[in-house]
């Protein structure tokens, strides 16, 4: 794919010298005038960019990320990894994880790497597309499925690609706490991070808040606030002010982001989300977290992959469900699980696929999931 017409209107656009850039599905791109992103009269503000949430839980939003928030992301992700570097792209680019190495790059001053997707994400695509790096320093950005499917069995030559990376950062999604030790165990610097479209994408990194970040817990729900922030949501006044919102603190006005998911804070102060707010499972009167279920359900010998959402129940309400990868059996996961968690964390319904269902960006797809289980749930 040729990526120079999109490199260069997204960095006229990050010049703030160009409308804002819209990434299509495809590949190719839209150019939206400023004049035309709904933003108040005399507003100094230059949009750079118009991303689409990602729709996993629910109808997608176009989030508007100015010149500055962007800017913001980049040198705070270059603090933390301790320098710039070249990135290679393996996600879809209209979506703000894939976005942002090409901003990255952009501000670093490196031509991005693009790898061949036509016959999706293989080890043997990425392996190649590595080798396409020149640079010293060198990144990349990947969903957890996309590290499983690269240590699954992986060639010596994925390895070594690998281990090349000064850091590989992972988001988007639950990790599997074995999966993660066991990449870090063969030498891969991987970095855990968390955010969303309205925050640039990942703004807090292994738990701690990226420089200029803000980070609190409020009624168990996760807020976000700092310069990263988008400016809000393009055609929808209402949810902007729904989700975004200002406080005085100690003489400063914060903006702060109200995240739907639930989180912790450990005993070191460093993030551990919970999981959605909406996914909690109230299962015979007693709450159920699914991140809980799913990060035992990945200690369970034989497990690459869980996901666990609620499923309706005539007996008790809701019950909890998981969609597996997994070698084991049913009894084998059954009893790891039971070995892990109380007697109503272990899932009433297991549906093993050999692959997760997942969206365009590698995310599993929460809705298919959801309706594969429920089917199951019903079925004698």
């Amino acid at each position: 794919m040729n990526i120079e017409p999109l490199l260069k209107a997204l960095s006229e656009a990050l010049a703030g010298e160009g409308p804002a850039v819209e990434i299509d599905p495809d590949g190719s791109f839209t150019l939206i005038p400023q004049a035309e992103l709904g933003l108040p009269a005399g507003s100094e503000t230059d949009i750079a960019a118009v991303v689409r949430t990602s729709g996993s839980t629910g109808t997608p939003k176009r989030t508007l990320l100015s010149v500055d928030a962007l800017a913001a992301s980049s040198v705070g992700t270059a603090m933390a990894l301790r320098g710039e570097g070249q990135w290679l792209l393996a996600l879809p680019m209209n979506y703000v994880a894939g976005l942002q190495v090409l901003v990255r790059s952009m501000f670093a001053g490196a031509r991005p790497w693009a790898m061949d997707m036509s016959g999706g994400f293989t080890p043997e695509a990425f392996t190649e597309a590595a080798h396409e790096l020149t640079d010293k320093m060198r990144f990349t950005s990947l969903v957890p499925t996309q590290l499983t499917r690269l240590l699954s069995n992986p060639s010596a030559e994925t390895l070594t690609v690998l281990r090349r990376f000064n850091a590989i950062l992972l988001g988007g999604g639950p990790i599997n706490p074995v999966l993660l030790e066991a990449a870090r165990g063969a030498g891969l610097n991987v970095i855990t991070t968390y955010g969303m479209s309205e925050t640039c994408g990942g703004c807090v990194y292994d738990g701690v808040p990226l420089e200029g970040v803000q980070l609190a817990i409020r009624e168990g729900r996760v807020l976000l606030g700092g310069d990263v922030l988008a400016t809000g949501y393009l055609g929808d006044d209402a949810l902007t002010a729904a989700s975004f919102h200002e406080e005085e603190h100690d003489g400063e006005t914060v903006r702060w982001y109200e995240s739907g998911d639930l989180g912790e804070l450990d005993a070191e102060g460093r993030l551990r989300v919970l999981g959605r707010a909406d996914d909690v499972i109230i299962t015979g009167g007693l709450k159920v977290s699914p991140s809980v279920v799913t990060e035992a359900l990945h200690r369970v010998q034989g497990v690459r992959e869980a996901f666990v959402v609620p499923v309706p129940s005539a007996e008790w309400g809701q019950q909890v469900a998981a969609m597996v990868v997994a070698s084991c059996s049913l009894p084998e996961l059954l009893a790891g699980a039971a070995a892990l968690v109380e007697a109503h964390l272990v899932p009433k319904t297991v549906v093993f696929v050999s692959e997760l269902p997942v969206l365009a960006t590698g995310k599993p797809d929460r809705t298919a999931i959801l309706t594969a289980l429920a089917e199951a749930a019903q079925t004698p």
